[in-house]
């Protein structure tokens, strides 16, 4: 195990430092926009703003390090992160605090891309899927002990927003000071995304879904959990708690879907997570010690749904297009997290802060229940045919540089199958959550000879043709 992380030690390192500063910010900037009298609009518009500047971060942050160079790219980028939390302290004014969130969230990208193409190219097969976890799991880990770190200090003075900047600038360090030879720069990945919605509704809806929502309690939770009083270390306790719940219940439920229909599990899960959303929304206010059950309990189910939403679209995605779908699925996420802030915090200004977990609570529903309605209209990809779980959630958490313009693939080509489903080509599981079209039924073949997605496709076409060269990363479903 040693020997695997040995040449990536500095990279992971410097992760840690910027997560750590990422994660104090991402709990802090609430508060403080909550003592500034930001109103819940304007703190929801804040949430957004960052990840708009992180999907513009994924689609055009290649471009950058083809230019610069990693070394480069990520000293340049940590330096204008680092003193974007510093301007959050000297300047209150919403507008400014808008724009500078949503270059953060571009460098936050950013920085993802340089140091997961990194991992990837010092990783070989054999030890990628443990590099990769341990990966995972330092984000998780850092992410909470950053946001524990609001307790250090009073959201209303500089020193919180000092220790941010100085989190984020240690970061470069181990990047500037590495042996390691940096990797070729990366080619842009073209990203469909008509494609991916009719390959996979579910996946496709999920990953939005799933954006609205957990973009929401990045966005909103440390008001809503502080309550109007000044318990700060109560709020970033009680993130943190829904962080260690997410990563408490990823494995499990990921291994638990690997065995069955993902979406019947899906459903359970987006179930789950409604009715702890409504035991927070009730009874979150009711005590500190039934807010962190709840909020842990909430943070198993919430936060694994996007996960097992890009298992299952893994699981009709053939080998070629395996980076695509990913890529594409997160930049999905990200224009859900845009949306979500927002929403949340109009139902907050008119229901109470309680409202933020009513809302969550009801887009988990709404998506259940389109889940069961593809159950009853698709039959499951077979057990033989699934992809594993833990690849698939490694690859669609890692940000890869993508366009979704300069594709020159058909949006409208999707893996061919015959008109029941049953014809699929090696690795890209049945055809159990095609989207229909033009009038196709239940197998989503039309009178036309359409494929089992409901999208006609030529006969001259090929696999092949469909799908864009693998990326960088190299990784196979």
């Amino acid at each position: 195990m040693l020997r695997a992380l040995a040449p990536v030690a500095a990279l992971l390192l410097s992760v840690a430092f910027m997560l750590m500063g990422n994660g104090l910010q991402s709990t802090l900037l609430p508060m403080r926009a909550q003592l500034e009298a930001y109103s819940s609009v304007e703190i929801g518009v804040l949430g957004s703003a960052y990840f708009v500047g992180f999907a513009l971060g994924c689609w055009r942050g290649a471009i950058l390090i083809r230019r610069a160079g990693h070394i480069r790219t990520f000293a340049a980028v940590v330096a204008i992160s680092s003193t974007s939390a510093l301007v959050h302290a000297l300047v209150t004014e919403p507008m400014v605090w808008w724009a500078v969130r949503l270059l953060s969230g571009a460098c936050v990208a950013i920085l993802f891309m340089v140091i997961e193409s990194w991992l990837n190219e010092k990783s070989t097969n054999e030890t990628r899927g443990l590099v990769f976890s341990v990966y995972t799991a330092i984000n998780l880990t850092v992410i909470s002990i950053g946001q524990l770190m609001i307790a250090f200090g009073n959201p209303e003075g500089f020193p919180l927003f000092l220790m941010a900047s100085i989190l984020i600038s240690w970061a470069a360090v181990p990047v500037a000071m590495t042996k390691s030879e940096s990797p070729a720069p990366p080619e842009q990945i073209g990203v469909r995304i008509r494609y991916l919605l009719r390959l996979s509704p579910v996946g496709f809806i999920g990953s939005f879904v799933v954006g609205v929502t957990n973009g929401a309690f990045w966005a909103l939770a440390p008001v809503v959990a502080q309550g109007g009083t000044s318990n700060t270390a109560l709020a970033a306790i009680f993130i943190a708690v829904a962080v260690i719940g997410g990563a408490a219940g990823q494995y499990p439920l990921g291994k638990i879907s690997d065995r069955m229909d993902r979406r019947r599990l899906i459903v359970v899960v987006a179930g789950l997570a409604a009715l702890s959303g409504i035991g927070l929304g009730i009874f979150g206010a009711s005590g500190q010690t039934l807010l962190m059950i709840i909020g842990f309990i909430f943070g198993v189910f919430a936060f694994p749904l996007y996960s097992l939403c890009v298992a299952h679209a893994n699981d009709f995605v053939e080998g070629k297009s395996f980076v695509e779908a990913a890529s594409g699925l997160l930049l999905t996420y990200a224009a859900g997290a845009v949306v979500g802030p927002i929403l949340a915090s109009i139902v907050i200004s008119q229901a109470g802060t309680g409202g933020l977990f009513f809302f969550t609570a009801a887009i988990h529903v709404i998506f259940a229940g389109f889940v069961i309605l593809r159950i009853r209209r698709r039959d499951p990809v077979p057990e033989a045919e699934r992809g594993d779980f833990v690849e698939a959630a490694t690859a669609g958490l890692t940000i890869l540089p993508m366009d979704t313009g300069l594709s020159t693939q058909d949006d409208s080509e999707v893996p061919e199958t015959s008109e029941t489903g049953d014809d699929v080509p090696e690795g890209s599981g049945a055809d159990a959550d095609g989207a229909d079209a033009d009038g196709a039924d239940a197998d989503g073949a039309d009178a036309d000879g359409a494929d089992a997605d409901g999208i006609g496709e030529p006969e001259s076409a090929t696999t092949d043709d469909a799908q864009p060269e693998t990326g960088d990363d190299g990784r196979k479903p």
